[in-house]
C-alpha cells in the first residue's frame, strides 16, 4: 500500500496528541465502537426482545380474561423489564455513536475556541471520557438497577451516566466559550481549519452525505405525510381491540397481540431507515473534513470512501425493506453496517499512520 509523502507545514499543524488529534482519533473510534455495538444488538438482541414481549403481552390478555390482576401486574411488570433492556441497548448505541459526532464537530471548531493548547487538550480528554462513561453507563442501568444505590429511585449506573452526561455538558459549555472569545478577537493557540481539502475523497464524501441527508428529510417528510398519524390510530385501535377481547373472545387475543407486534415492527423499520440514513450522511460529511490525515494511498483512500457511502446506502433501504424480505433483509442490512465499520477503521488506521509519519518528520508538538 503506497503512501503519499506529507510536508513540514501540514505537520504542524497537526501536533502530536493535540486537541484536534485527540479527538478525531476518539470520534471514529467512539462512531465505530457504537455501530459495531448496533449490530451485534441488532442481531443478537432485539429479535429474540421483541419475540419476549409478544408472549409476555399474551400472558396478560389472558390472565385479564381469567381475572388474575396478580398475574397481570407480574407480566406487566415483565413487559416493563423487556423493554428497559431493549430501551438501554438502543440508548447506549445512540450515545456511543452521537458522542462520536460531537468529538469530530469539536475537532473542526477547535482553531476557532481561543483557549491555550494544553486546555484544549485536557477538554479533548475529559470530552472522550464523558463519551465512554456515558454510554457504559446506560447500558449497566438494566443490569445494575437500584442495588446498594443510596437513592429510592436512582441506580449507582444511573448516577454514572448522569454523571458523564453533565461533565460532558461542561466540556461544551467551555468550549462555546472559548469560540466566543475567538469571536471577541482573542485567537491563543493556531491549528488546521480544514478548510483547504479538495481531493476527491473529501468532495465524493461531502457531497454523498449531503445527497443522504436530503434522502433522509425526503422520506422522513413522506413518511410523516403518509404512515405516521394512520400508525397511530392503528395503534391506538388494536390496544383497544385486544382489552375488550380478553374479556370477550380470549380466542382472538392471540390475533391482536401478532398484530400489534407487526405494527411495532413496521413503525420501528421505518423510524430506523429515516435515522440511519440521516445519521450516515453526517457522518460522511464531517469525515470530508478530516481526509487529508487518512494516511493511505489515493487508490484504498477512494475504496474506504466507497465502501462507507455503499454501506450507508445498503443499511438503511434494507432495514426498510425487512417487513417485506424478513431474515434476508435483515442480514443484507447487517453486513452494510458492517461496510460502514470497516471504511471506519480504515480510516483511523489511515489517520494513525499519519500521525506516526508526521512524529518521525519531527512535527511533535508538547
Amino acid at each position: 500500500m503506497a503512501t503519499e509523502a506529507i510536508s513540514s507545514p501540514i505537520s504542524a499543524a497537526f501536533p502530536a496528541m493535540s486537541a484536534q488529534r485527540l479527538l478525531v482519533f476518539g470520534g471514529v473510534a467512539l462512531i465505530a465502537a457504537g455501530m459495531i455495538f448496533g449490530d451485534l444488538f441488532a442481531v443478537f438482541i432485539l429479535h429474540q426482545n421483541g419475540g419476549k414481549t409478544g408472549e409476555a403481552l399474551l400472558a396478560a390478555t389472558k390472565a385479564v380474561a381469567t381475572q388474575n390482576p396478580a398475574e397481570v401486574k407480574e407480566v406487566f411488570s415483565r413487559i416493563g423489564g423487556l423493554l428497559e433492556d431493549r430501551g438501554t441497548k438502543v440508548d447506549t448505541h445512540v450515545h456511543l455513536t452521537d458522542a462520536g459526532y460531537l468529538a469530530l464537530l469539536l475537532a473542526l471548531v477547535q482553531p476557532y475556541v481561543a483557549l491555550s493548547a494544553m486546555r484544549k487538550k485536557s477538554l479533548a480528554k475529559l470530552f472522550l471520557l464523558g463519551g465512554v462513561l456515558l454510554p457504559i453507563g446506560i447500558f449497566l442501568i438494566h443490569y445494575v438497577g437500584l442495588a446498594y444505590s443510596p437513592f429510592s429511585v436512582i441506580g449507582w449506573a444511573s448516577i454514572l451516566a448522569d454523571s458523564a452526561g453533565a461533565l460532558l455538558i461542561v466540556v461544551l459549555a467551555v468550549e462555546a466559550w472559548g469560540v466566543g472569545k475567538c469571536f471577541r478577537g482573542e485567537r491563543l493557540a493556531v491549528e488546521n481549519d480544514f478548510q483547504q481539502d479538495r481531493s476527491w475523497e473529501s468532495r465524493a464524501l461531502l457531497s454523498g452525505g449531503t445527497v443522504l441527508v436530503l434522502l433522509g428529510f425526503l422520506y422522513g417528510a413522506w413518511y410523516a405525510g403518509k404512515n405516521l398519524y394512520e400508525q397511530e390510530a392503528r395503534e391506538k385501535n388494536i390496544l383497544a381491540f385486544t382489552l375488550d377481547a380478553a374479556v370477550k373472545t380470549p380466542e382472538l387475543s392471540g390475533q391482536f397481540v401478532n398484530a400489534y407486534g407487526m405494527l411495532a415492527a413496521e413503525k420501528a423499520v421505518q423510524i430506523a431507515a429515516h435515522s440511519h440514513i440521516i445519521e450516515f450522511g453526517l457522518l460522511a460529511i464531517l469525515l470530508s473534513f478530516v481526509q487529508r490525515y487518512v494516511f493511505l494511498s489515493d487508490v484504498w483512500k477512494r475504496r474506504w470512501v466507497v465502501l462507507l457511502l455503499v454501506g450507508s446506502l445498503i443499511l438503511p433501504v434494507f432495514v426498510w425493506l425487512e417487513l417485506k424480505l424478513g431474515l434476508v433483509a435483515g442480514g443484507i442490512a447487517d453486513v452494510g453496517g458492517l461496510m460502514v465499520v470497516i471504511a471506519l477503521i480504515g480510516m483511523l488506521v489511515g489517520t494513525l499512520r499519519y500521525s506516526g509519519s508526521v512524529d518521525a518528520l519531527g512535527g511533535v508538538h508538547s
